[in-house]
């Protein structure tokens, strides 16, 4: 099993950056290292692909190198946020490529199965691209702060769908379409659900 070493916090990272800024080159392998969990995460969304996870992980890190080098903190964003989109940027741009190279090719050309077997397509894989990963992450914050209430303001299978994405009380995460499948529904019907239920709890917050 592939280990990390743990992010550093937030002291940790200014100071880091600042040195980078400085020309300190220790500080830039220090980023890369201590955000490899960064691509972990990020690699996992592509894991239906044929491709090698270990390849997926040299792609992602080829991302979080350049935003090590790119980032600003005048951006206004935090690092994370901004090496997310890095390394997101950088497994489209090879899949965009990938099919590039293989021609005219259909987006419903199956390209492999999951781990259920169930054909999966270029669509599935591509379709990525339309996350937004800061709307990504608001969206974890949220459910973090908001689990003690999320019974009370969800019904049944609001409380469900939002349980199983984003892991409450321990629960792995799961995808919309995976979810999908559990619940016998479709995927956007599951999209739909969760953003409704997203709204509810913001507006819960605003009160």
């Amino acid at each position: 099993m592939e280990t990390f070493l743990s992010p550093l916090n937030t002291a940790e990272e200014k100071a880091c950056l600042k040195r980078l800024k400085e020309g300190d080159q220790e500080a830039k392998e220090e980023l890369i290292l201590h955000n490899m969990r960064l691509v972990a995460h990020v690699a996992k969304r592509y894991a239906g692909s044929e491709e090698d996870p270990q390849d997926l992980l040299s792609i992602g890190t080829i991302g979080l190198i350049k935003a090590v080098l790119s980032f600003d903190s005048e951006y206004g964003s935090r690092f994370a946020t901004y090496a997310i989109r890095c390394i997101d940027n950088e497994m489209l741009m090879y899949f965009r490529s990938k099919k590039k190279t293989r021609g005219e090719v259909s987006m419903f050309e199956p390209i492999g199965t999951d781990k259920e077997g169930n054909q999966i397509q270029l669509a599935d894989i591509l379709e990525c691209e339309e996350i937004d990963v800061t709307e990504e992450l608001e969206k974890n914050y949220l459910i973090q702060k908001m689990t003690r209430h999320l019974k009370e303001q969800l019904d049944d299978r609001e409380y469900a769908i939002l349980s199983m994405r984003y892991g409450v009380n321990g629960q792995k995460e799961k995808t919309q379409r995976e979810i999908a499948k559990c619940l016998h529904i479709s995927r956007s019907y599951v999209s739909r659900i969760e953003k409704k239920a997203l709204e509810k709890m913001r507006k819960f917050l605003s009160e």
